[in-house]
């Protein structure tokens, strides 16, 4: 026994050393990736030396001679720090994301195959102004010349993520920069998603009862009255297909999750210092390491910082010495989906205005894993490619013999949104940022500017021009063989809307709608927000004049209008009645929630249990509305709060309070007991998840803000070190706003918010400043990794200079790029 004692000690302590000795050589390994900040080294394709600056918080202040020397250094700096994170957007792009990752992945392959995005970006380069070129093929050598030096010097491949996913890294080309702008157009836009969503909706409901689940935006015009779906496709059984889970690196964003953003700006005559001030906080999907990366670019020129995204070679919200601007997503009607009919003598052709006409087809491999490759035949019409049937959910509504095919503005190859992006940051008044607007397609954004007297918004890209008699208006897939429905080109960039220098000194957008009534052409019907808008308004219009401090104080503003508005609705009989329901076991929880709600602001703060059981309880009472009217499977991927709904319903608009009776049951249910019954599954929920002591639940223990690694995340152990998450305040309709998933097992985590704010002052332009969520850099082992996103989450910022010397005074290291041979 003794002796078999021995040797299991002995084979214990020996797995224990092995360990051991895996763990520190898996360090070292990855160590040797982290980029040295204090160095000098040899490249070629610069003409002069280039000097990176990193900052104390890591953000690079880049000094070349020549324009393309600082995009130079700037190509290299993102390769530095984000080189996974560029691979990954770009491999997305090219559709190989499944050669990494099996499986998993295929379905976006084979979508972002069909869609072409890298062909698309291809045929977009040489339609660039020279400049732009110029400009794509520096930031690219820039990048090249990291890999070569991680190739040569051994540095761990770049990235820990390579040792785990390895494959040989190509050079960078300019692209690969256009086809991550295609990706970024890609997530920006969700019209596909919502046009599937009203066409199923439509098969079970009534036009009215549909017009109260998606709503139109306040005081938008109808155009018309749209057919419903059943009566252009009178052969279309609705069938309930449940969703296809949702993979972290899939770029297609859920519904309600295609970009937002807030954005606001006053001139000198609502300033304190009577110089124009300005404000952005771009939302997107969290992640570690964030899209953002902050980085100052000093050209012959002058100087610029701000915001960009590791693969685009440009600043893409900043401001120079006299000029600002920032982005809010407009919610431009830029796809359409096309029902085209397969003709039924030749399954190789469909139908047309015309007759007859061949499907355009290529067959291609995709790589999966270690399996052999699969091909793939993808097919094109002329109104664009064929989506596979598991994206946007068109299965559901494409009736047999026929296929769905997506138009989108982004597809089109004469875009010169690259020139847009390079030409912004040399702007130094209002009217040049328009001009450097005048190319952009997609994506459509709405540009708030700032120059030293001028403040404006002005929509950067641009609609689709349908014709009056377009049968589906934007809002459902129309038959593709009819003439009307065909787009008649793009609305003109001059008539896009704009709004300059108004009497009030304010210009706002919070992803509201962008147009008046009478403006003649379709923008869209989906805006991206009804309810922030609120709250900006009056937060910004009570102050007579604004500060650097009083826009950070709107930015990080937690207050919920619509808390504060549904409350009065859903909970206005139950407040002051007493005891709502008889005496039972949950009496003690359900006095003291109420209680605690009709004290409450709507302040969503992390802190107290207030938000907590306002969101609660909003989800459960809008699930019980829907879930007879819709069934269970289609209620069920419903997840996500329309507040206009439950305010049409318990306001009784056009007899929207009907969704209150269970038309399955025998009594007629009162909008009350909707009130009462959901409040009960909330608490119940809540108690299980949290205690039976009110007092002790907080908002942040739900609202978790998930910066996970899209897939060191899913690989057990690793995801403790490569996720960032935090307990947040805000939430879906904040200002501060962190959205949440609405599904999964937390559904009010927050997992859409404001990865970069930025506050501009041209009083003190220095005293600007900025933040993004996580760190600059994005290994794992650095220190930089998650060091700015204690800031982040407080709401604190830091300094947005372009002062050399302060840059230099406090720099933790210089990087020197020097030409070859010197």
């Amino acid at each position: 026994m003794v002796t078999l004692f021995r040797w299991l000690v002995r084979i214990v302590l020996g797995l224990g050393l092995l360990a051991a000795g895996l763990l520190v050589l898996a360090w070292y390994l990855a160590s040797g990736s982290l980029p040295d900040y204090e160095s000098r080294v040899e490249v070629e394709g610069i003409t002069a030396p280039v000097e990176i600056v990193r900052d104390r918080h890591a953000v690079p202040h880049i000094f070349g001679e020549t324009e393309e020397d600082v995009y130079f250094g700037l190509g290299y700096a993102h390769a530095q720090d984000r080189l996974w994170q560029m691979t990954i957007l770009r491999r997305t792009a090219q559709g190989r994301l499944s050669e990494l990752f099996g499986e998993a992945t295929f379905e976006i392959d084979h979508l972002l195959r069909a869609l072409d995005i890298y062909g698309v970006a291809r045929a977009m380069v040489p339609n660039q102004s020279e400049r732009t070129q110029a400009a794509m093929r520096a930031y690219a050598d820039g990048v090249n010349a990291r890999l070569a030096e991680v190739q040569v010097e051994a540095l761990g491949r770049g990235s820990p993520e390579f040792f785990i996913f390895s494959r040989a890294i190509a050079p960078w080309t300019p692209t690969d920069s256009i086809a991550v702008n295609r990706i970024m157009a890609l997530q920006l836009t969700g019209h596909a998603g919502l046009e599937v969503r009203r066409a199923e909706l439509s098969l079970l409901l009534q036009p009215e009862r549909l017009r109260d689940l998606m709503p139109d935006a306040p005081e938008v015009a109808m155009m018309g009255g749209s057919p419903e779906f059943a009566e252009l496709f009178p052969e279309m059984d609705f069938a309930a297909l449940p969703e296809m889970p949702r993979h972290p690196l899939d770029p297609v964003a859920p519904l309600g999750f295609a970009g937002a953003s807030n954005a606001w700006a006053v001139d000198g005559s609502r300033s304190a210092s009577g110089a124009t001030l300005m404000a952005s906080d771009p939302h997107l999907g969290l992640s570690a390491p964030s899209i953002w990366m902050l980085a100052r670019l000093e050209f012959p020129q002058g100087g610029v910082i701000g915001g960009t995204i590791p693969g685009l070679p440009g600043v893409i919200i900043g401001r120079n010495d006299d000029f600002a601007w920032g982005l809010t997503t407009t919610g431009t009607d830029d796809q359409d989906i096309y029902i085209e009919r397969i003709d039924p003598a030749d399954p190789d052709r469909y139908l047309t205005p015309d007759g007859s006409q061949p499907f355009r087809t290529r067959d291609i491999l995709i790589g999966v894993g270690d399996e052999p490759a699969r091909t793939v035949t993808l097919r094109w019409t002329r109104h664009g490619p064929v989506i596979p049937p598991h994206r946007y959910g068109v299965a559901a509504i494409t009736p047999p013999g026929h296929v769905a095919a997506l138009a989108w503005t982004a597809l089109d190859p004469t875009d010169r949104s690259m020139d847009s992006l390079i030409e912004m940051p040399f702007a130094r008044s209002v009217e040049e940022g328009r001009r450097a607007l005048e190319g952009l397609i997609a994506p459509s954004q709405n540009f708030t500017m700032a120059d030293r007297e001028q403040v404006a918004i002005q929509v950067g890209g641009r609609a689709p021009l349908r014709r009056e008699t377009h049968q589906g208006e934007g809002r459902i897939p129309v038959p593709g063989w009819v003439e009307e429905n065909d787009w008649l080109g793009l609305v003109p960039f001059e008539e896009m809307p704009g709004t300059y220098n108004p009497r009030s000194g304010l210009v706002l957008n919070t992803n509201n709608r962008v147009t008046v009534r009478d403006f003649p052409y379709h923008v869209s019907h989906d805006w991206g927000d009804t309810q922030r808008i609120q709250r900006a308004r009056r937060l910004l219009a009570e102050r007579e004049f604004h500060t650097v401090d009083s826009f950070i104080e709107a930015q990080t503003d937690t207050v919920s209008q619509t808390a504060r508005i549904l409350l009065s609705l859903v909970a206005r009989d139950l407040f002051w009645t007493g005891n709502p329901v008889s005496e039972d076991a949950l009496s003690p929880i359900r006095n003291v929630a109420l209680d605690r709600l009709a004290d409450w602001n709507g302040e969503m703060s992390e802190h107290g249990p207030e938000g907590l059981i306002y969101a609660a309880w909003m989800r459960h009472l809008q699930h019980r509305l829907i879930r007879d009217e819709l069934g269970g499977p289609m209620a069920e991927r419903i997840t996500r709060l329309e507040p206009l709904f439950i305010e049409r319903v318990f306001r009784d608009i056009d007899g929207a309070g009907v969704w209150c009776d269970v038309r399955t049951s025998a009594p007629v249910e009162t909008c009350l007991e909707m009130a009462r019954l959901s409040l009960d599954d909330a608490l119940l929920d809540l108690r299980e998840r949290y205690g039976s002591r009110v007092e002790g639940w907080r908002w942040g223990d739900a609202h978790l803000a998930m910066q996970e690694h899209e897939v060191l995340s899913r690989v057990p152990g690793l995801s403790l070190i490569a996720s960032i998450i935090q307990p947040t305040s805000g939430g879906d309709n904040t200002l501060m706003r962190g959205l949440t998933a609405g599904d999964g097992p937390n559904p009010f985590a927050n997992v859409h918010a404001s990865g970069l704010r930025m506050v501009v002052d041209f009083g003190d332009p220095e005293s600007s400043r900025y933040i993004i969520s996580t760190g600059q850099s994005g290994h794992l082992l650095s220190r930089h990794y998650d060091d700015l996103s204690v800031l982040w989450r407080r709401g604190d910022y830091i300094p947005m200079s372009l002062s050399e010397d302060r840059a230099r005074a406090d720099a933790i290291g210089v990087t020197e790029l020097v030409p070859r041979g010197e």
